[in-house]
């Protein structure tokens, strides 16, 4: 059996770094260069465009870091995504006035929430949202607490969109190599252990449906990311999944 047949989890070193740590704060400049290698932005607006099928109102993005992924994303989508309502949520407020004038200045105003995504998930009121994103966050979590989270996030939209690291050896071999680009030891070490914990095949899909949704996509992006859509519930006429 392959070596990557399974997840594996290991906790990554940023996780534990405070916020304005040296060390944690180069480590988000690495994967800032990583997302774009990756190809995550363009992938996640090729999700938002086939999917969502009129323009949304409020986008819910979970685990949104800095917010430097979803304005490469709003940069892309903005000449026909107009006042859109986005709500940022990460555990760690990340978000800076700069930020916020940035996507106002292409029709896009935010919220932040900082909170654990789960304790905000259980607590949270019923304001509803048009799409929940999510990029390089869901392999931080184990079968079991994927389980719960997609049971606490499936009502509060009809639609998520993932972009997560593929698990396989192409994409393992090149986050080893990642040290010829300059990226240091925190990010070396974390990207490793992201291969280790992403998805690969139905897996997302098998999570959501047993959390009584309905996977609509799940496939490999290119060499690095694996991407998952999902409904919130199964609708009369639903097409079957796209397999991987």
């Amino acid at each position: 059996m392959s070596a990557l047949a399974e997840r594996s989890l290991v906790p990554e070193i940023l996780d534990g770094l405070a916020a304005d740590d040296a060390r944690a704060i180069r480590s988000r400049r690495d994967l800032a260069r990583i997302n774009a290698l990756m190809f995550q932005a363009p992938i996640m607006a090729s999700l938002m465009r086939k999917f969502l099928a009129r323009p949304p109102g409020r986008i819910l993005e979970i685990g949104a870091g800095d917010g430097t992924f979803m304005l490469k994303v709003a940069r892309r989508m903005a000449r026909d995504w107009r006042q859109v309502e986005l709500t940022m949520l990460d555990r760690i407020g990340l978000a800076t006035p700069k930020l916020a004038a940035d996507f106002a200045g292409l029709g896009w105003t935010i919220e932040t929430i900082t909170a654990d995504v789960v304790d905000w998930a259980e607590r949270a009121d019923g304001r509803a949202f048009d799409a929940i994103t999510v990029n390089l966050f869901l392999h931080h979590f184990n079968d079991a607490a994927l389980l719960r989270l997609f049971s606490l996030l499936r009502p509060k939209a009809p639609l998520i969109l993932a972009t997560e690291p593929l698990r396989a050896g192409f994409a393992l071999v090149a986050a080893r190599l990642l040290p010829a680009i300059g990226v240091n030891d925190v990010t070396r070490h974390d990207a490793v252990e992201s291969v280790r914990a992403g998805f690969r095949g139905h897996e997302l899909s098998d999570l959501w449906a047993a959390a009584g949704g309905n996977p609509l996509e799940e496939r490999r992006a290119g060499p690095f990311s694996h991407v998952f859509v999902g409904a919130s519930a199964i609708q009369v006429g639903d097409a079957p999944r796209e397999k991987p």
